[in-house]
């Protein structure tokens, strides 16, 4: 982002150089010198038998005595510390001459390197790959799955730069998949691509090997559904419902916040992750579902993934970007990040036109299970749950259900209380909708970055015409919600004994508007 301040700084700058240069001296030659921009681009290629990637990272137009070249510990949207660094071996640095040149270790994340007098190193390593997670890589004979946090070395205070990076693919691999530009010729085993700076690099996954590719256009843009093992896929509608699902989001937010977008469903595994004009998921390992709601779990799924290219990937806590990729970035805010990605998981199969208002019910009924039967509740706050993510991702205690809970699961709970209330306020006329549009404007388009808590919580007030003060309380504290008063306005109830959200039969106006334009009626 470029503002008038840094605009300022610049121009102070430029004049205190070229009236360095008139008191020195200095040449026409020297002053170029001293303006080069670094150049970086990384070769890589396979070695199948024994899981690893070779990377050869070349940096030229060097103008200082040593480069710090990093990698990350972590994947955004994985908030996990991953160590990549471990999986690093035979690092060596060359000269534009192919010699070596010296270099040192400087704690987990920092490789730097000796380039005085160079105009041009190559840093050469491998990376192991044997991993089935969607923020590692994995190599075998049949499929190269490539996370790029984890392989690709940056400089330290320039992950601005941009870069291209060339992978050499075994003779027997014909297909390749990434949201990255793609910008070689398409001709032999080599593939480029094309990325404006780090933190986008390490935002696009990348699948090779013979899987199956499916490509679509839907509302002016193009896509890539790559499949690693897609049996089954042709018996299904899924291309057509995918299609419909992100008309409903883009029309709902307003635009489409891109050119492609890729679909990377890999094979049996779990989990999946969200990237700005991609997805990587692992699935089944099969397309052949076992019914129509196995079928809709799996659709919900990349729904949620799908809406995270809105909901964190640009509408985000200030938090999560820039992004410091040598450890944690807290934020009390994943709440809103995942959580009302979840809530719309089901709003927005609505929306399409693939699911009714009772199946939106049946599943905030079933978060609201999950939350209510366990102690977790009354020992961690929802604000909480969010900040501790990197303590508790994957922590299975014994004690877990007694004490914690996920914001997956409270997250929806909220959305659809928060989405209640704002229409009562409004008499109907706004909705959280409205909310998620407010912060997309305000923030990802107009001041081009996330948001505090406090401004989240003054654009639901903007939004709403007066505080959300309870909603704030039931997120802020772990205070016993009252599902009778929260849900009655949209003329709903809690049925505990059988965990179901349930139509009142007697309502007014106001609960029937509410309800019919929250689920239909």
């Amino acid at each position: 982002m470029k503002n008038l301040t840094n605009l300022s700084l610049h121009g102070l700058t430029t004049m205190g150089t070229a009236l360095m240069m008139l008191a020195t001296g200095c040449s026409q030659k020297g002053a170029s010198q001293q303006s080069a921009t670094p150049e970086i681009s990384y070769a890589a290629s396979f070695d199948t038998t024994n899981h690893y990637i070779d990377v050869d990272m070349q940096v030229s137009n060097i103008n200082a005595d040593s480069l710090v070249l990093k990698l990350p510990v972590w994947a955004p949207g994985y908030y996990l510390i991953v160590d990549f660094p471990k999986n690093v071996t035979d690092f060596q640095a060359l000269n534009g001459g192919g010699d070596t040149i010296g270099w040192k270790k400087h704690g987990k994340t920092e490789w730097i390197v000796s380039t005085k007098g160079e105009e041009s190193i190559t840093a050469k390593y491998r990376v192991f790959a044997d991993e089935r997670s969607v923020a590692e890589s994995r190599v075998n004979d049949s499929v190269a799955f490539v996370a790029p946090n984890g392989v690709f070395m940056y400089l330290d205070g320039q992950k601005d730069l941009p870069s291209e990076v060339t992978f050499t693919l075994p003779e027997t691999w014909k297909s390749a998949s990434s949201g990255l530009k793609r910008v070689d010729d398409g001709a032999s085993n080599l593939v480029t691509f094309h990325s404006e700076n780090a933190d986008m690099l390490y935002d696009s996954p990348l699948l090779f090997g013979n899987h199956k590719i499916v490509k679509f256009d839907n509302d002016g843009k193009q896509y890539e559904i790559a499949m690693e093992t897609p049996d089954g896929f042709e018996e299904t509608t899924l291309v057509d419902d995918l299609k419909k699902m992100m008309s409903a989001a883009g029309e709902m937010i307003g635009e489409i916040p891109y050119d492609n977008y890729c679909y990377i469903l890999l094979g049996a595994g779990g989990g999946g992750l969200e990237h700005t004009n991609s997805q990587a998921d692992y699935t089944s390992g099969s397309f052949r579902f076992k019914d129509r709601a196995d079928y809709m779990n799996f659709l919900s799924f990349l729904t949620h993934e799908y809406f995270h290219n809105y909901n964190v990937k640009r509408i985000r806590p200030i938090e999560l970007g820039p992004f410091d990729y040598d450890k944690e970035n807290y934020t009390p805010m994943l709440w809103v990040s995942e959580g009302f990605t979840v809530y719309y998981e089901s709003n927005l199969l609505k929306k399409a036109g693939l699911v009714d208002g009772d199946y939106v019910l049946d599943e905030m009924a079933g978060y609201i299970k999950t939350i209510e039967s366990k102690n977790g509740h009354k020992h961690m706050s929802l604000r909480q749950s969010s900040y501790d993510i990197w303590l508790n991702f994957f922590n299975r205690n014994a004690n877990g259900d007694d004490v914690r809970i996920s914001y997956y699961n409270m997250g929806p709970i909220l959305g659809l209380l928060m989405d209640i209330e704002i229409r009562r306020m409004t008499g109907n006329e706004k909705s959280l909708d409205d909310v998620m549009r407010a912060l997309y404007t305000k923030y990802y388009k107009e001041a081009q970055r996330g948001f505090t808590e406090e401004e989240f919580w003054q654009t639901c007030q903007d939004v709403a015409g007066q505080p959300l003060t309870e909603m704030r309380r039931y997120v802020d504290t772990t205070d016993e919600i009252d599902y009778d008063k929260a849900l009655g306005y949209a003329g709903l109830k809690l049925d505990r004994e059988n965990w179901k959200l349930v139509r009142l039969d007697n309502v007014n106006e106001s609960q029937r508007k509410i309800r019919e334009s929250l689920i239909g009626d």
